[in-house]
């Protein structure tokens, strides 16, 4: 079985950056790019225009900037691998990672398999219809794209997220709905405040959303009321899932320590997880800023961590 001084598992902004830093600093990073099929490339793929990462001042589209990025990496050396890791075993040194095909041993791994946002499946709002074309899981993303300024949006959920979803997104729609299923917000208090003093935002309180409507993008939203099964239906331009992240963290099997959501704990003012040699970066580990930016910083620091710790075990770069 062939082995590797640094293997990265995901192909996101952390995976990348984690890959280019690892390159130029000779340690041959073998990356797995496919991460549950589908996934190459990250939540950007699904992102059909950044517009607030930096050095794109008329904006680029995710895949593209995803594409730029592998590039990079594998112009420095970086191996790619068109595969999904299925398992590791964490409970010896060499760590061992199994590739859909591919299987080999590392002394050190970088895990950057982000988070995926939670969707309903509601009529509407699924691939191939209107998702990315009106539909998102992120108003700081998306939220200043012209097709929602001084438009009706709607934000599904009930939390602090989406009070702060629609918090946001007030500086660009002309008027924000958050759909609610029940008579009173799980946002905390201080939040839920801010969202009933805003006036731009209104809360439809017992409210579900049943399906999503438009032409090329999002022109109307149906709305069920749980109480009386009345439906309304509703001029929109945006809709906003704001119901959690789920982190792809299930092939790690309880390996390393998470908190209670799933999300990688990392030392502070590091990437390190509790299990030396093993390095977490973007949002499988940040479940606060969840942005491109912050995973490629994240990526940048688990490179460095992952250049010391084989420093320290006298692995020749």
């Amino acid at each position: 079985m062939e082995k590797h001084k640094l293997v990265i598992i995901g192909s996101g902004p952390a995976g990348f950056t984690a890959a280019i830093y690892a390159a130029r600093a000779n340690l041959s990073p073998l990356l797995y790019e496919g991460f549950f099929s589908g996934a190459a490339g990250g939540q950007l793929m699904m992102t059909t225009e950044v517009e607030n990462f930096p050095g794109f001042p008329e904006g680029i589209s995710g895949p593209k900037l995803m594409e730029a990025c592998k590039k990079q990496a594998e112009r420095f050396g970086t191996q790619v691998i068109k595969e999904d890791v299925q398992a590791v075993d964490l409970s010896k040194h060499p760590f061992r990672v199994e590739g859909t095909k591919l299987k080999v041993l590392t002394d050190s791994l970088i895990i950057a398999t982000g988070a995926t946002a939670k969707r309903l499946d509601i009529e509407g709002t699924r691939d191939g219809e209107f998702w990315q074309k009106g539909v998102t899981a992120c108003a700081v993303c998306d939220g200043a794209m012209p097709i929602f300024r001084d438009r009706e949006l709607f934000v599904i959920g009930g939390g602090d997220t989406a009070v702060e979803e629609a918090l946001f997104l007030t500086k660009y729609g002309r008027q924000v709905y958050i759909v609610h299923r029940r008579d009173q917000l799980r946002a905390s208090k201080v939040m839920a405040e801010h969202a009933f003093k805003n006036p731009k935002i209104k809360i439809l309180w017992n409210h579900v959303l049943k399906r999503v409507e438009g032409k090329d993008v999002v022109t109307s939203v149906t709305l069920q009321n749980v109480q009386t099964q009345k439906e309304t239906k509703h001029v929109a331009a945006g809709v906003f899932f704001a119901i959690g992240h789920n982190p792809n963290t299930s092939f790690i099997q309880n390996q390393l320590k998470t908190d209670e959501m799933g999300y990688l704990i990392v030392k502070p003012y590091s990437t390190c997880t509790d299990i030396e040699g093993v390095f977490a970066a973007g949002d499988v580990q940040d479940k606060v800023y969840r942005q491109a930016i912050s995973a490629a910083g994240s990526g940048c620091m688990a490179a460095l961590d992952a250049e010391r710790y084989l420093t320290k075990l006298k692995i020749d770069a």
